[in-house]
């Protein structure tokens, strides 16, 4: 393989085709239900901190069929289409779908362990924890939180949600870097760039942005370099040891 442009959709490839219709679908259904109810199903579906009363294990898959607005889904899905057909036709459906739900996972518990780090830097007292445990997660979902800023840091961590399929898709873009090191990703459909390169550089982007925790910025970047790591993790498992287990 020595280039690669994305290819129509009529030639999408079975796991692929029904993650895209499943994302789309969930997303138009927390649409509808915010528009009609004022119901944001991210405060459930979306993943909590360990300690958030609004954690749930599921919420491990749960918030990968999750998104924040119209431009965060059109790009994790344009992303799926581009690479994960290449993907599901090399490796076969059901080594793809364990390899998205483990990157995607993986990018999740990278988040959650990112978030303890962070909690670690904060100085609170019990009273202040009290309060996140007790309030916080009611105060976010009406919209609102502490202006104190580090009670209102810290309830942000534990009480906000991670949405997306962005772990996933990272583990994808991983997958394809180490499979087709030197194929040309066409970039913007025009700009062509080596995968081993477009990843690498893609990479320390996402390492430098979540270091520099930009004021607004709340986009994970750590659960995005999670999925990457759990991806290259799996891969160089199944080079040595093949994929007995499938």
């Amino acid at each position: 393989m020595d280039s690669y442009r994305p290819s129509g959709f009529s030639l999408l490839t079975p796991v692929v085709k029904n993650l895209l219709l499943l994302n789309v679908a969930c997303f138009l259904i927390s649409c509808v239900l915010e528009y009609m109810f004022g119901y944001e199903v991210s405060n459930d579906l979306g993943l909590h901190y360990v300690k958030s009363p609004s954690f749930r294990p599921v919420q491990f898959i749960s918030y990968m069929f999750m998104h924040a607005n119209i431009e965060h889904i059109f790009f994790n899905m344009l992303a799926l289409w581009m690479f994960g057909n290449v993907l599901e036709e090399f490796w076969g459906s059901k080594k793809f779908l364990i390899y998205y739900l483990a990157t995607g996972i993986g990018a999740g518990i990278v988040q959650v362990i990112v978030a303890y780090i962070h909690l670690q830097t904060f100085t609170i007292t019990d009273e202040m924890w009290d309060l996140v445990i007790t309030q916080g997660d009611d105060l976010l979902r009406s919209g609102r939180n502490w202006v104190d800023d580090t009670l209102g840091s810290v309830n942000a961590i534990v009480n906000g949600s991670t949405v997306g399929a962005s772990g996933a898709i990272f583990g994808l873009l991983m997958a394809f870097g180490i499979l087709f090191p030197n194929t040309e990703i066409y970039l913007y459909f025009a700009i062509p760039i080596k995968a081993k390169w477009f990843v690498l550089i893609y990479g320390l982007i996402e390492l430098f942005s979540g270091i520099r925790n930009s004021v607004g910025d709340n986009t994970a970047h750590f659960a995005h370099l999670g999925g990457m790591i759990f991806g290259f993790i799996l891969i160089k498992y199944w080079q040595k040891h093949g994929s007995r287990f499938l």
